[in-house]
């Protein structure tokens, strides 16, 4: 059997073996999930919580835009609290003063250390008990929690208010007056946050001392510690991290790399004619950067309400545009735009593949598909405006507003109609590139892995469609990162790799026989650890302690390629020059360059910062994580959708308008401003954080005592540079396509005027 075929078999049966691990622990996960009771009483007979108001509450917490106001069990935004944390906290403090009153009658703080240890305790015995009782499904608390509780509650039916008396706090929080003008659901959020943090302490009924969320939130009021299997699967991660590495360096040094072919003499690119569809997805890539560009205006609103939380240098703008909102078309706009990119690439190179062959309504099929991804893009972002201005109903928002989960955040409507015009997408690519599956080549295996890819990414956007209105948290997170991840990080990467290897082929820059191997050898390292991977997102979100071995050590083997992928970068580099005419492409390649960097960095190693269980349960939801975001997201996805689209547009243009001077500036005005934000703002502000986390607990870190002290403000100000200079840098790509058009609509009225 073939290399080539060894490496084909163990990639099917690496997939087949890896979903099968990913829906065990989906399984366990349900069996395992923390409940929700159908009612939370007192000892002494008192109704605090149903069901009802626990589910409405969630749903309240979507309506005002979920993971884009904070965060629950570590996940969402970064200014304004955990809630469950937050939460957690309040409630635990104000226990302690109830029960020094009672016992001392003297405020806790003032009581002495062997007192308030005893309290202490106290404290631990009664929050870490598990009382809820599955026969019939009531969850029991002692009076003082009651009354603590009580007090909770209070506070946050007037934050969530215009309470006066709280609006400095709604402004270090950035939130808007009146979140939820609401009472009715102003109390409905409190029960969810409630039963969100009460997961967090609960001991598991058969694993005494570790809670739903594998005890985090760090908590040292009542001992809310890493567990052993925390620990150890870190320190294991790690060493099989530096094995996969030294295994993949061994695997490396031992291949025998096929010369480069001799270019040929011309542009193969500019003998070929586009085709009507291809014609047709100019307008993709217009949209796509104009997306991108507001985008970066969204961004920096975003990231000024860090230090000016209800205004934008003076302008009341949160009245109209608030953290939650900017935030959600902020995060859903990069999805919007870079998937653009991707798919139009996918329509261009499919009947490129095909030797220019398409089908007869394929232009149609492409402005359709257009069209409806533009009512989406529009529909989805109208519709989550009238959903954070509590406009809608709570049953409308969910339908047409806001989902509350970050990357999902549109509509169940507009969510549906997306996973429409990926079919769509997915008919579209089928039907252009059938002639080249059929036909006998030297790199069909590619094509296929390809066209596989192409399946995948039409498909598993509609994992995100398996949670519904009610669906316990823990099971909404393990389909929502099926979508983030497996979506956007794996299939969207194996598409890409096959076609910039089909690009090259194409161009005659490498051989075949070369890229067959690769391609395929690059997809089975990434996703033997990639699907599996996924796990490392649910160490915390009510899933069993299963979860963190799988995670750990397989989110560890996603980083072992991007150690190593200067390889490729350097193999990318060198093709710059391989023929005069190459000139031309020099700009695309340095993306795929600059993309090859931040997976090393962005996604390597700043997301191995983040991934083993120990440096994960400090550093979740801390700005270590947008960090590790900006880099990987678009350091990886956005720099790569860029290099793709100048391959097409090359192709589309046939040279005409192509600024080389504006490319280099856009190349390095956006990935010097990306770096400088990160080194400059992002990265030392989450340090500071994962150092207040170790020492004073999770709900510390994330505080206004913290996120809004002197030194922290001042990083958030050093990020400005980086930002101006990335969008000095969008600003010349948008240029750069606008001479372009121009140079087409001059070509087009010569030619108009020559055959007058």
């Amino acid at each position: 059997m073939s290399r080539q075929k060894i490496i084909l078999w163990a990639l099917i049966l690496s997939c087949l073996a890896s979903f099968t691990v990913l829906l065990s622990m989906g399984s366990s996960t349900y069996r395992e999930m923390p409940p929700i009771p159908t009612q939370v009483v007192s000892d002494d007979g008192r109704v605090l919580f149903s069901e009802e108001d626990i589910q409405q509450g969630q749903m309240a917490w979507r309506s005002m835009g979920g993971h884009q106001l904070g965060s629950i069990w570590g996940h969402g935004s970064y200014v304004a609290p955990d809630w469950s944390a937050d939460w957690l906290h309040r409630e635990l403090m104000a226990w302690l003063e109830i029960q020094a009153q009672d016992q001392f009658g003297q405020a806790y703080e003032t009581l002495s250390e062997a007192r308030q240890g005893g309290l202490q305790a106290e404290l631990k015995a009664d929050v870490r008990r598990n009382r809820y009782n599955p026969a019939n499904g009531t969850i029991t608390i002692s009076n003082t929690r009651f009354d603590a509780i009580n007090r909770v509650q209070a506070h946050y039916l007037s934050l969530f208010s215009d309470d006066p008396e709280l609006q400095p706090l709604r402004e270090q929080y950035a939130m808007k007056e009146g979140t939820l003008p609401s009472l009715e659901r102003r109390q409905d959020l409190t029960a969810f946050i409630f039963w969100s943090a009460w997961a967090t302490t609960t001991d598991r009924a058969d694993q005494p001392g570790v809670s739903y969320t594998n005890n985090w939130p760090h908590e040292p009021l009542v001992d809310n510690q890493p567990t052993s299997s925390i620990t150890v699967w870190s320190i294991l991660s790690v060493v099989v991290l530096i094995f996969g590495v030294a295994a993949l360096a061994w695997y490396h040094s031992t291949l025998k790399h096929d010369p480069l072919p001799t270019p040929a003499k011309e542009d193969p690119i500019f003998s070929h004619q586009p085709t009507a569809s291809q014609r047709a997805l100019g307008k993709y890539f217009l949209t796509a950067i104009g997306l991108f560009m507001l985008q970066i205006v969204l961004g920096g609103i975003t990231a000024h309400y860090a230090v000016e939380g209800q205004q934008f240098y003076g302008i009341p703008l949160s009245d109209i545009l608030p953290y939650s909102l900017t935030r959600t078309w902020h995060t859903q706009l990069a999805v919007f735009w870079i998937a653009t990119l991707w798919l139009a690439t996918g329509l261009y190179i499919a009947p490129a593949l095909s030797g220019g062959r398409e089908p007869k309504w394929q232009k149609l099929g492409v402005n359709l598909l257009w069209l409806a991804l533009l009512i989406v893009v529009l529909g989805s972002m109208a519709g989550e405006w009238l959903a954070v201005q509590q406009v809608l109903d709570i049953d409308l928002s969910y339908w047409f507003g806001h989902q509350g989960h970050e990357y999902i955040d549109l509509g169940r409507f507009w969510q549906m109609l997306l996973m429409v015009g990926l079919l769509i997408w997915l008919g579209l690519v089928t039907a252009a590139i059938r002639p080249a599956l059929s036909e006998q080549n030297d790199h069909k295996p590619v094509i296929w892995l390809l066209y596989v890819s192409v399946v995948a990414i039409g498909l598993f956007y509609g994992a995100g469609l398996m949670m519904g209105k009610h669906t316990n948290l823990a099971m909404a997170e393990y389909w929502r990162w099926w979508v983030v991840h497996l979506w956007v990080e794996g299939f969207f990467e194996t598409f890409a790799t096959a076609v910039i290897a089909l690009m090259f082929v194409r161009l005659g820059l490498i051989r075949a026989r070369s890229a067959n191997a690769a391609v395929l050898f690059a997809t089975l390292i990434f996703l033997s650890g990639g699907i599996i991977g996924t796990a490392h997102h649910w160490y915390f979100t009510g899933t069993p302690t299963s979860v963190l071995a799988w995670g750990s050590i397989f989110s560890a083997l996603e980083v072992v390629p991007l150690a190593l992928i200067g390889f490729e970068a350097y193999e990318q580099y060198r093709l710059r020059n391989a023929a005069s005419w190459m000139t031309n492409y020099k700009w695309a390649i340095m993306f795929f360059v600059a993309t090859a960097f931040w997976n090393m960095f962005g996604a390597g190693m700043l997301g191995f910062l983040i991934n083993p269980p120990i440096s994960l349960y400090y550093v979740q939801g801390l700005n270590t994580t947008a960090a590790h975001g900006h880099g990987a997201f678009m350091g990886v996805y956005g720099m790569l959708g860029i290099g793709l689209m100048l391959f097409c547009m090359m192709g589309l243009s046939k040279g005409r308008g192509w600024n080389q001077n504006l490319l280099k500036w856009a190349f390095w005005c956006m990935n010097i401003g990306l770096m400088a934000m990160l080194v400059m703002s992002l990265l030392p502000v989450g340090i500071i954080q994962f150092f207040a986390a170790i020492d004073h607990g999770y709900w510390f870190a994330r505080s206004p005592e913290v996120l809004q002290s002197d030194l922290v403000r001042q990083l958030v100000w050093w990020r400005v540079p980086g930002d101006i200079l990335f969008a000095v840098g969008g600003m010349f790509i948008a240029m750069f396509l606008f001479g372009l058009v121009k140079a087409s609509l001059a070509a087009k009225r010569a030619k108009k005027l020559a055959t007058a």
